[in-house]
C-alpha cells in the first residue's frame, strides 16, 4: 500500500472491514487511523471504543482482525518486548538508546507502561532521528537564503519562505526530508504553502 501511494488508513479499512477501498466510509477510514496508531502502543478494545464510533465489542472484534490480517505487526510488538525484557533497553534505527529499567517490574500498571514505552520508542525514536537529520541536511543547503526554518513539531518543519525562493526551496525540502533514512517504504512528504502556517495544511 505504502509503495503504490495508497490511502493507508482507507487500505486498512479495506482490509479488516472486508469491504473495496473505493467502499469505504468517512468513518471507517476515522476508526482505521485511529487503530493503526493506537493499536500498536496496546490500546484495549474500550481504549479504542473511547476513541472511535465502535462499541467495545466491535473493538475487540476489530482489533483481532488487524492483528491477524497484519501478523508482523503482533510479532514486532511481541519480539520488541521480549528483547527490553532481555536487555533492558530498546534503541531507534539510528541505535540511539532508550533505558527501561521498569520493563521487568511487578507492578502491572508499570510494566505496562514500559511495554508500550519499548514498542513505541524505535517507531517514533526513529523519526524523530530522521526529522533531525532532515534540519541539518536543510539547514546546510539553505543557509545563504533570504528564506529561514523557523520551527519543528513532530514530522512538520515551517519555513518563512520568500516568493522568488519557493520552487527551490520545496525542492531542497521535499529531497532531504524524504530521503533522511532510506526505509523498505518510501517516504512522502506533504507540503503547503499559505500568508501562515494554518493556511497552509
Amino acid at each position: 500500500a505504502f509503495k503504490v501511494g495508497e490511502d493507508i488508513h482507507a487500505r486498512t479499512a479495506a482490509e479488516v472491514f472486508g469491504v473495496d477501498i473505493k467502499d469505504i466510509t468517512p468513518e471507517m477510514r476515522r476508526s482505521a487511523k485511529t487503530a493503526n496508531f493506537a493499536i500498536i502502543y496496546g490500546v484495549s478494545a474500550y481504549g479504542l471504543s473511547q476513541q472511535t464510533e465502535l462499541d467495545v465489542s466491535q473493538s475487540k472484534e476489530f482489533i483481532d482482525t488487524y492483528l491477524a490480517r497484519y501478523p508482523g505487526i503482533k510479532r514486532y510488538m511481541d519480539d520488541t518486548i521480549a528483547d527490553a525484557r532481555k536487555n533492558g533497553y530498546v534503541t531507534t534505527l539510528f541505535n540511539r538508546i532508550r533505558y527501561l529499567p521498569e520493563i521487568n517490574s511487578s507492578n502491572f500498571q508499570v510494566r505496562h507502561f514500559a511495554e508500550r514505552t519499548a514498542i513505541n520508542t524505535p517507531i517514533q525514536g526513529t523519526a524523530a532521528d530522521m526529522i533531525k537529520l532532515a534540519m541539518i541536511k536543510i539547514y546546510n543547503r539553505i543557509k545563504k537564503m533570504k528564506s529561514k526554518m523557523i520551527l519543528q513539531v513532530h514530522d512538520e518543519l515551517v519555513f518563512d519562505v520568500y516568493d522568488d525562493e519557493r520552487d527551490e526551496l520545496k525542492e531542497i525540502v521535499r529531497g532531504e526530508m524524504e530521503n533522511a533514512m532510506k526505509l523498505k517504504v518510501p517516504v512522502v512528504a506533504d507540503i503547503g504553502i499559505g500568508p501562515n502556517w494554518l493556511e497552509a495544511k
